[in-house]
C-alpha cells in the first residue's frame, strides 16, 4: 500500500472541503446563489446613496471608491463569521483523522476568496456598462497583493474567533456586531486624507484602516497610499497568526471533544 505524503493529504482534504463550503454557501436555501452575489451591490447602492446624499462632490469617482473598499471589508466579515462556527458546524469530520480542525478555517476562508474574486469581476464588468472613468486600477499587482495580504490578515483573526468561540458562544455574537460597526472606523466608504488630522491620528491605529487606503491609494489615481505604514500592517499580520497558531497547538484536542 502506498503511503500518501503529509501535503498530499493537507490538499486533498483542503480541495474536498472547500468544495463542501462552497455548495453550503451558495446552496443556503432556494435563492442562496442569488443573494450572494447580488446583496454586496445592494449594499453597495446603499452607501453610494447615502454618501451622494451627505457629499455632493467629491475628486474621486465614489461609486468606484466605495465598491473597492467594500469588497475587501465584506470578504473579511465573512470571514471572521464563517470562522467563528468553523469547528463546531464540521465536528463530526473530526474522527477522520486526515481532517484538523484549522483545515475548516483555511477551506471557508478560501471560499469567501473566491467569491469575492467574482463579485469583484461583476463590479468590473457593471463599471465597463456604465463607462466609468478609470475603471482599471492604478497599480493593479499592487490591488491584488493588497486584497491577497488582507485575505491572510483576516485568517489570523479568524483562527483566534474560531477558538474562542468555540470555548465561548458569545464571541461569535459580539464579533459579529463589532465588525458592522467596525466599517464606519475603517476608511472603508471615506479616504482618510478628508478627514482633519486629530482624527486621522486616532483612527490609523486600526490596522483596517491602513489596508483600505493600500486598496484604494493603489486603484483609484486621485488617492495615493501616504498614510500606509506597511511594518504597522505586517506586525498586524503576524502576531493574531502567531497567537492564533499557539493557542490551536494547545487547544486542538479539546476543541475536538468539545
Amino acid at each position: 500500500m502506498i503511503k500518501r505524503k503529509p501535503l498530499f493529504i493537507f490538499f486533498s482534504v483542503i480541495k474536498a472541503l472547500f468544495l463542501r463550503e462552497l455548495e453550503s454557501r451558495i446552496s443556503q436555501g432556494k435563492s442562496g446563489l442569488f443573494w450572494t452575489f447580488t446583496e454586496p451591490f445592494f449594499q453597495v447602492f446603499v452607501f453610494v446613496a447615502l454618501r451622494s446624499a451627505l457629499i455632493q462632490s467629491s475628486s474621486y469617482n465614489v461609486p468606484l471608491f466605495m465598491a473597492v473598499g467594500f469588497v475587501p471589508f465584506a470578504m473579511f466579515r465573512s470571514i471572521l463569521s464563517s470562522s467563528s462556527g468553523a469547528f463546531m458546524a464540521n465536528k463530526g469530520l473530526f474522527n477522520y483523522k486526515q481532517v484538523k480542525p484549522i483545515d475548516t478555517i483555511l477551506s471557508r476562508a478560501l471560499v469567501e476568496l473566491f467569491l469575492t474574486c467574482i463579485v469583484a469581476m461583476i463590479f468590473l464588468v457593471i463599471g465597463f456598462f456604465l463607462h466609468f472613468d478609470n475603471l482599471l486600477p492604478e497599480n493593479t499587482l499592487m490591488v491584488l497583493f493588497a486584497y491577497f495580504w488582507f485575505w491572510i490578515f483576516a485568517i489570523g483573526i479568524g483562527l483566534i474567533v474560531g477558538i474562542g468561540n468555540t470555548f465561548f458562544v458569545s464571541i461569535g455574537k459580539i464579533v459579529s456586531i463589532s465588525t458592522f460597526g467596525l466599517m464606519i472606523f475603517s476608511a472603508v466608504f471615506y479616504p482618510i486624507v478628508t478627514l482633519p488630522p486629530a482624527a486621522q491620528e486616532i483612527l490609523l491605529y486600526n490596522p483596517l484602516v491602513h489596508f483600505m487606503e493600500m486598496i484604494h491609494g493603489s486603484y483609484l489615481y486621485e488617492l495615493d497610499t501616504q498614510f500606509v505604514d506597511y511594518r504597522y500592517m505586517l506586525l498586524w499580520t503576524v502576531i493574531p497568526w502567531f497567537i492564533g497558531i499557539w493557542l490551536y497547538e494547545m487547544l486542538e484536542r479539546k476543541i475536538i471533544s468539545a
